[in-house]
């Protein structure tokens, strides 16, 4: 179950675009003719795909929550710029949207995780590799799960902000699903729930390789952060780039 009206208020705050975010989608976009056609999977309120549509991007975004796509529909204030939301889950996207179409997906912030079946998964993979483009890339952006393979339970870092905390936590039930629940912290002190009892699928990076392989794509970089710092496996999380 969520509870996303408890962390609505505090989105932006908790999961902040930085220059080097800017920077690398900026360096990606810039392979691809303009306006360069990008996918957001999971889209939150909409605050990246705003910016990129400022910078002159072809930008879609999709997401579950209807409470978060009615606050990306609110930034809308320009009819000039190329941007759309529509409230799809990820296991409609090849449905309804144009297959060969974008230059870029991205799917961020561990959202990939709430795909929490292995084969819906990998069906995320071939869904993506059909809807991109001949040389289009997919970017995904999460924690660092090969850091806590051996461990039942967990806590990820904590994201926070000057007003706001929010905590998450990972248990792995007898059966081997990974179960997330996650609270936030309000500048009074008080914690409301988040997520409770959420399942989860927690991809290690062996996974990604085999699935994007298996769906067709040939190269698999892996940063540790948007600056294209190596990844070693030792960081919280990373970038993977594969196209």
């Amino acid at each position: 179950m969520e509870i996303i009206q408890n962390i609505i208020e505090y989105y932006d705050e908790l999961y902040p675009i930085s220059e080097a975010q800017k920077n690398f989608y900026r360096e990606l976009t810039n392979l691809y003719q303009d306006p360069a056609k990008l996918l957001r999977v999971g889209c939150g309120t909409g605050f990246f795909e705003h910016l990129l549509a400022r910078e002159g991007k072809d930008v879609t975004g999709i997401e579950d929550f209807p409470e978060l796509l009615r606050s990306a529909n609110l930034r809308r204030r320009n009819q000039l710029m190329s941007i759309r939301f529509f409230q799809m889950s990820y296991l409609d996207m090849v449905r309804f949207l144009g297959k060969g179409f974008y230059n870029i997906i991205s799917i961020l912030e561990d959202r990939i995780t709430s795909i929490h079946d292995r084969t819906l998964l990998r069906k995320f993979f071939f869904d993506s590799k059909q809807l991109l483009c001949k040389d289009g890339s997919l970017v995904i952006g999460m924690y660092n799960y090969d850091k806590f393979k051996d461990s039942t339970k967990f806590d990820l870092p904590a994201r926070e902000s000057l007003r706001t905390k929010l905590f998450s936590s990972i248990g792995i039930r007898d059966d081997g699903q990974a179960i997330l629940k996650q609270s936030v912290e309000t500048g009074s002190g008080k914690l409301l729930p988040v997520t409770q009892d959420k399942p989860v699928y927690l991809l290690h990076t062996k996974e990604i390789e085999l699935f994007a392989k298996e769906a067709g794509f040939k190269n698999i970089n892996f940063y540790a952060d948007y600056s294209k710092t190596p990844f070693t496996g030792e960081q919280d999380s990373f970038i993977a780039l594969i196209s």
